[in-house]
């Protein structure tokens, strides 16, 4: 199996997997914060929709300039925002990794701040560390905000404390 390939699996495995944590955002406490320094609740589950798809698009050519983008996340109104998000990031991921050659997936790509490079990773690289990494790291975030907030935390990498029989003496 190709990295692409084996990429492509992951990534649709971990889609469902964050669709089912989005789905239990509640509407109504979208501009809750955890902490003064931290992310909303809504801007923290938009970024997890939007993380995959932008990552793809900033590494489509061969170079990004972080220097020539405004990085702060926008406050959703609505659930049906950050969904909608999702789905289009899900697409943009599924198109950029199939359209993808082994070759270009290889190939060096340059995070930038002006003239000054701070990285040059091979592509597959930085989808492994932004795209992925990056998104389970949020999505993980985000189950602590959901704990705090009283939300049942859904099955992640086998059943939550929420979702398992045997933790609650149920079996």
């Amino acid at each position: 199996m190709s990295s692409i390939a084996s990429m492509c699996q992951e990534f649709r495995a971990e889609a469902a997997t964050t669709k089912r944590v989005l789905d239990r955002v509640p509407e109504e406490k979208l501009g809750w914060k955890p902490h003064e320094t931290s992310m909303s609740l809504g801007q923290l589950a938009l970024h997890i929709a939007t993380v995959p798809g932008g990552i793809c698009r900033i590494t489509k050519p061969d170079s990004f300039d972080a220097s020539k983008n405004d990085f702060n996340q926008p406050q959703p109104l609505h659930m049906e925002e950050v969904l909608t998000a999702l789905d289009e990031s899900i697409r943009t991921v599924e198109e950029t990794l199939q359209g993808c050659s082994e070759s270009h997936a290889q190939a060096d790509w340059h995070l930038l701040a002006g003239d000054t490079e701070l990285m040059s990773l091979p592509r597959a690289t930085v989808w492994r560390s932004l795209l992925l990494n990056h998104w389970y790291h949020h999505r993980g975030q985000l189950s602590v905000y959901l704990r705090m907030l009283d939300v049942p935390i859904p099955s992640i990498y086998g059943p939550s404390g929420d979702e398992n029989p045997f933790s609650r003496g149920e079996a």
